[in-house]
């Protein structure tokens, strides 16, 4: 795939392809088209779980659904892509059967339990979020149906709840341990902006990005699958790192609570355990930095924070992978890159890096020249925006 930008959904083909199904025409005016975008991760990553700060933003690859109500008590949808078409019972839900619907079902399922009206609906699914490439296209699959089993005007809850309500159909339906970040984003994300979030207080805001600079995307062609992956291992080594802290002080709850001297004085917290604490202290310290660097324009610092960041999740996280790091390198021997890291839980995916417009097509060429060679795979780039969280499209 040559570089470019995101493709746009379009509405009145979804439309169309709902309202003329066969045997079950629905007049257009019906049909309502719901969307819901996946995120990237700019820095603070594995820092969501434990307690600690995040700087997500909202991007334009999204997943839409365009449906009609039903009142069979099912919510049936077909992969625009595939043709293939699954119903899932939103009123007696079952148990997980590890397949893609499983994200509609489980959202289904958290909603009912809050006390939130779903209602059944038939539709059609259309993405341009990639699957596998780290970009949350789960937690956007979430989100949308959400909005889809909602009535029009969308469910009757903020979008920080909603986002409370697709981690927990993750968590609890799924068997994924993510923390709230991927589900946040995609549901408060900021049209123009990146959004920090402390994931204990949950407090949030908007956070400029400096003019001038370019968000781009860059898939390693290393697909992630987390919910086999050694994600919820990582999270493991955590939860005994925070055990072996609190035997030295019992106000600890999470990692967010940890410096880097009361973790040198855990000395028999397992190596690996540590490894892991270290980043996640140090990686809240950066995001913090981040938002400040931003603010100041200081785009040195920036790269500085962002390569940091990627040094810890190789390191200290073990969650990169050589294909990444190549992908990383390259970007920072282009000149007009201010930086770059791997972006998402890793084990595969994407890096984001941040460059000057006139860069952008030098970053693709160099990517496209030295990594197939290297690697064997092919790599995708997308230039993309912020933008706004799930929502109706409208146009």
């Amino acid at each position: 795939m040559i570089m470019g930008m995101p493709e746009r959904l379009d509405r009145e083909r979804l439309v169309a392809l709902v309202a003329d199904g066969p045997g079950r025409s629905a007049a257009a005016g019906v049909v309502r088209v719901v969307r819901a975008p996946g995120r990237v991760n700019l820095i603070g990553e594995h820092t969501d779980y434990n307690d600690g700060y995040v700087l997500p933003a909202a991007i334009d690859l999204e997943i839409a659904i365009a449906c009609v109500p039903t009142d069979d008590g099912h919510a049936s949808l077909t992969l625009e892509a595939t043709g293939e078409t699954a119903a899932v019972a939103i009123l007696d839900v079952g148990d997980a059967a590890g397949v893609w619907t499983d994200y509609l079902a489980g959202t289904a399922r958290e909603m009912s339990r809050t006390g939130l009206a779903v209602s059944g609906f038939r539709g059609v699914l259309s993405s341009t979020l990639p699957e596998g490439a780290g970009l949350s296209s789960s937690a956007a699959l979430e989100l949308a149906s959400a909005w889809a089993l909602s009535p029009a005007g969308g469910p009757d809850a903020t979008p920080l709840e909603m986002a409370r309500i697709a981690q927990r159909a993750e968590n609890e339906y799924v068997g994924m341990r993510c923390g709230l970040m991927d589900q946040f984003a995609s549901a408060c994300g900021v049209a123009g902006a990146a959004v920090m979030l402390d994931c204990r207080s949950l407090e949030h805001r908007a956070v400029s990005l400096p003019d001038g600079l370019a968000i781009c995307v860059v898939h390693s062609g290393v697909p992630r699958t987390l919910v086999t992956s050694e994600y919820n291992e990582r999270r493991a080594d955590c939860e005994l790192a925070v055990a072996t802290v609190q035997r030295l002080d019992p106000d600890v709850r999470a990692l967010r609570d940890v410096d880097l001297s009361l973790l040198a004085r855990a000395a028999d917290l397992d190596v690996k355990a540590k490894m892991r604490a270290r980043h996640v202290i140090e990686e809240n310290d950066r995001v913090l930095r981040t938002v400040e660097a931003f603010a100041a324009d200081d785009l040195v610092a920036v790269g500085e924070l962002f390569a940091a960041s990627h040094a810890s999740l190789r390191d200290l996280y073990e969650v990169s992978c050589p294909e990444i790091d190549l992908l990383v390198q390259l970007a920072m021997v282009t000149p007009g890159v201010v930086a770059a890291r791997m972006t998402g839980a890793g084990f595969g995916g994407c890096i984001v890096a941040l460059a000057r417009p006139e860069a952008v097509a030098g970053l693709w060429a160099r990517v496209e020249r030295d990594y197939p060679g290297a690697t064997g795979r092919t790599p995708r780039m997308w230039q993309v925006r912020a933008v706004d969280g799930a929502g109706e499209l409208t146009t």
